[in-house]
């Protein structure tokens, strides 16, 4: 069998060999297979958020070991970035993600048979690592892999796939400890299976890119952003910062805020309450993908300013219904900060630079995402929850502000780049018109 790769306008890939003997699927099944593929690693990043709180009651450790807990998946996964998350631009997509999701399933079956709290950490580090590896790979093979026609469409999907994901991943644990006796083990015998369906597809998928010389050297830990990207990276840096420091509120302490400030003990209002924020970031990022960048990006600052505020409000008004739409609109400009920038910095990158790109974007979010949780939930026992969920609210108040500030400089900036050009272009002498006056 013939491995054929379609040629895409100002990419670098063609020119991967082909592979006789083997069976692959075609460029859009693979996209297709792919997009489900890292959706499954997500999904089973948050499907933790409800399960960790019924293991609490269960195991009876306190509130700082669940956000530990929960934290330890995201330093597991920068640490991956920083080390793995430029790999795949040197030795293929395939090979990252086919080695990260076998990590990955021996992480949920760790889950499955974890006798106390630190088989589950060590579990949570372990998937932190997987997911890290394949994080910048799965991204950049969902954008070469999508139809010529659909490029677009790429970078949106990238840029939906992980809060989807995440927000499912919630969802469906709640509703299963809601309805069952023994829903971490459905759970995660579950998502062990889908772990193993995701490693069949990058199995069987088309390589996209080419394979570079320094894959060693690549392993040195840092961040790479080329000159090209550098100036709407920094740009794009608060307003990363705000929303998933945001999104990680409600992945991390909502099932105790729901609990303690609203005195509701329910699986589901859980999984819901996890849901929300990066549901509607799904949403936003799939809506917004035909809306000029620039305004997606104001609009992903101005949506986490609205929910910053409404989730400070709920804790003392003790209104559920306000704290889900905080999340709701946190959850808009989660979805909107991450595809915006997603889709502004693969313009930017050439093909073989885009994996560190990618790596460099979800160090700063997962780093956003990681670190609060923790520093919160070492608050509550000293502070009280409602002064450290006001805290966390300031501080997601200032990152947002500042990145609206910035995404407006760099508009405006555009604006005058515009109109030197115009200005600096030569004026056309008019043309003669036979039957009437000369027109320009």
């Amino acid at each position: 069998m013939t491995l054929r790769v379609s040629p895409t306008a100002g990419d670098t890939t063609t020119d991967v060999p082909e592979v006789r003997g083997r069976l692959r699927l075609g460029r859009t099944a693979a996209f297709v297979g792919t997009s489900l593929a890292a959706a499954g690693l997500y999904l089973a990043s948050g499907a933790p958020t409800p399960v960790l709180l019924l293991l609490q009651e269960q195991w009876s450790f306190p509130s700082w070991v669940l956000t530990v807990a929960f934290a330890a998946y995201s330093f597991g996964l920068i640490l991956a970035l920083l080390v793995a998350g430029k790999l795949s631009d040197h030795i293929g997509r395939r090979p990252v993600l086919i080695g990260a999701l076998a990590v990955q399933a021996v992480a949920m079956a760790g889950f499955v048979v974890a006798p106390n709290i630190g088989w589950v950490i060590a579990a949570r580090v372990l998937q932190g690592i997987a997911t890290g590896a394949a994080t910048s790979a799965f991204t950049a093979s969902i954008v070469e892999l999508a139809p010529e026609r659909f490029k677009r469409l790429g970078s949106v999907i990238a840029g939906v796939v992980p809060p989807a994901g995440l927000g499912l991943g919630a969802l469906f644990a709640g509703v299963t400890i809601q309805f069952s006796p023994v829903a971490d083990l459905i759970v995660f015998t579950v998502l062990s299976a889908v772990a193993v369906l995701g490693l069949a597809v990058a199995a069987l998928s088309p390589e996209t890119s080419s394979r570079q010389s320094g894959a060693v050297r690549s392993l040195v830990p840092r961040v790479a952003v080329p000159p090209a990207a550098r100036a709407e990276f920094a740009a794009s840096l608060p307003g990363i910062v705000a929303t998933w420091t945001l999104g990680a509120l409600f992945l991390g302490l909502g099932p105790t805020i729901v609990l303690q400030v609203f005195h509701i003990d329910s699986g589901a209002v859980d999984g819901v309450v996890a849901f929300v924020s990066p549901g509607a970031a799904a949403v936003a990022a799939l809506l917004l993908g035909k809306v000029g960048v620039r305004r997606v990006l104001v609009w992903a600052g101005i949506a986490v300013l609205i929910g910053a505020f409404a989730v400070v409000a709920s804790v003392y008004s003790g209104s559920l219904a306000l704290f889900v739409a905080g999340g709701v609109a946190g959850g808009v400009g989660f979805g909107a900060a991450l595809s915006g920038a997603l889709r502004v910095l693969t313009g930017l990158a050439h093909p073989h630079e885009r994996a560190g790109v990618f790596a460099a974007v979800y160090t700063v979010a997962y780093l956003s995402f990681g670190t609060p949780a923790v520093i919160g939930g070492l608050l509550i026992a000293p502070l009280g929850l409602t002064t450290t969920v006001v805290l966390y609210g300031v501080v997601v108040l200032l990152a947002a502000a500042t990145g609206l500030v910035a995404q407006q400089r760099r508009a405006a900036a555009e604006r005058e780049r515009v109109a030197t050009e115009r200005a600096a272009r030569p004026v056309t002498a008019p043309t003669p018109c036979p039957n009437g006056p000369a027109t320009v």
